[in-house]
């Protein structure tokens, strides 16, 4: 034995030393070193980001068009009407949801900022003109009627709400943790204001997810938890009260809880019609269009309840299918929002975020009986044109930081898109 003191490898060997590899000792571990690799800053996790939420976000508009297809003819021919109609319908909004969601996210960032006040602006008017000369359908008053087309104005102060809320935290950054500077403006008067025309048209689940955009907007904003408290009693109690004093909204409860059930005229029917659906769809599903359920069965199966019907005809492993899209686009999203340089992207995208993944999974608890049905649609498959558009603007606003991003880690002059695709096809370097 020599004497010399050694030190075993990897007990408190340096890096450098032949104990220990290079760098171990500044690595993540845990659910540190999960976040790292989700967040992952390099210019290849910047285009994996783009490219994920434009393609999760076709992915589920291309399923929406198909499945809207499906459950809607049946009940269109039932009423000797085109059964192509709502696909038809559901078709020009597609195509014009992805004509603004590529020129949204051709804005500069300094750009869409100066949009958040109109957007606001034009979202309020138009939900008080619902008010006015709004059309009343199945209890809610919501709609505008333009000629052939209507309008639903809630659908678009979602998106207002978002990019408007992220203007407001990052001008008020460093006040955020006051409570006063975080309510003013984002809740009283503004935010409420919005919140109360929807709730004055008797539309509840619009009103949550508007809620819902503006408490993540304040959250990640840094408002102070006590606020989220004592917002959240305020609202739990306006909740119970506005279910206690509407007997709609009380029945929608008791159908969830499955009391007062067995009548086919309660509001239980479509919550077990939709049940059924799922049960009946098994693992590989009945085939496509072949589903029993829609013949009548459930009601509104091309809105609310689309995600019975798909479940019916395509499977438990259809329904899988979907919720990991949801999944890649809110990985996608957090990934994105997290790379944003500045408050305003961050907390617009996170908003954003909010908005389309968690209606998404109210949805689908709503669907399989884990939620109360409250009417809200799934996001890009239920029909539904304002909504589709609507959603397409707000993946627009998402896109448009995912391109800025990528563009900052980009060598000046290097080619994006279809012609760095061509570049490459014709072996010759993807710079201008």
């Amino acid at each position: 034995m020599s004497g010399t003191s050694r030190t075993p490898p990897g007990k408190g060997a340096k890096a450098g030393t032949p104990g220990r590899k290079p760098g171990r000792g500044s690595e993540s571990r845990g659910l540190s070193k999960w976040f790292t690799r989700i967040e992952d800053p390099t210019l290849r996790g910047a285009q994996i980001n783009y490219y994920v939420v434009l393609g999760t976000t076709l992915a589920l508009t291309f399923m929406g068009l198909i499945m809207v297809l499906s459950s809607s003819s049946v009940e269109a021919i039932a009423k000797n009407k085109s059964a192509f109609g709502d696909f038809s319908k559901q078709s020009l909004w597609a195509v014009v949801g992805v004509i603004c969601m590529m020129a949204l996210q051709q804005v500069p960032v300094a750009k869409l900022k100066k949009l958040a006040w109109p957007a606001l602006i034009i979202a309020t008017a138009l939900l008080m003109l619902v008010l006015i000369i709004g059309k009343e359908i199945y209890g809610n008053k919501n709609w505008i009627y333009i000629g052939p087309f209507s309008i639903q104005p809630s659908e678009f102060a979602k998106v207002a709400l978002a990019l408007w809320g992220a203007w407001v935290v990052e001008r008020k950054a460093k006040l955020m943790d006051q409570w006063k500077h975080a309510v003013i403006p984002l809740l009283v008067p503004f935010g409420l204001l919005a919140v109360g025309l929807v709730l004055i048209g008797r539309d509840l689940g619009t009103a949550l997810i508007l809620l819902l955009i503006l408490a993540v907007v304040m959250f990640v904003g840094g408002a102070n938890a006590r606020i989220f408290g004592i917002a959240g009693i305020a609202g739990l109690v306006g909740v119970v009260l506005m279910v206690i004093l509407a007997p709609n909204r009380m029945g929608r409860i008791l159908a969830w809880l499955h009391i007062a059930c067995g009548d086919t005229n309660d509001y239980c029917y479509q919550a077990e019609q939709g049940l059924y659906a799922l049960a009946s769809g098994g693992w590989f599903g009945v085939g496509l269009g072949q589903s029993r359920q829609k013949w009548s069965h459930i009601p509104e199966a091309q809105n609310d309840f689309i995600f019975a019907v798909l479940g019916e005809e395509l499977g438990l492993l259809g329904t899988i299918f979907v919720i990991v899209l949801y999944g890649m686009l809110a990985v996608a999203m957090y990934r994105i929002a997290v790379r944003a340089g500045t408050i305003f992207g961050r907390v617009a995208i996170s908003g954003i975020m909010a908005w389309i993944i968690g209606q998404a999974f109210i949805n689908i608890g709503m669907v399989t009986g884990l939620l109360p049905v409250i009417g809200l649609p799934l996001p890009f498959i239920s029909s539904g044109g304002s909504a589709l558009l609507a959603t397409f603007l707000g993946v627009g606003v998402v896109l448009c930081f995912a391109r800025d991003q990528r563009s900052r880690l980009q060598r000046p002059g290097t080619r994006n898109g279809l012609r760095a695709l061509l570049a490459k096809s014709r072996g010759t370097t993807p710079t201008s």
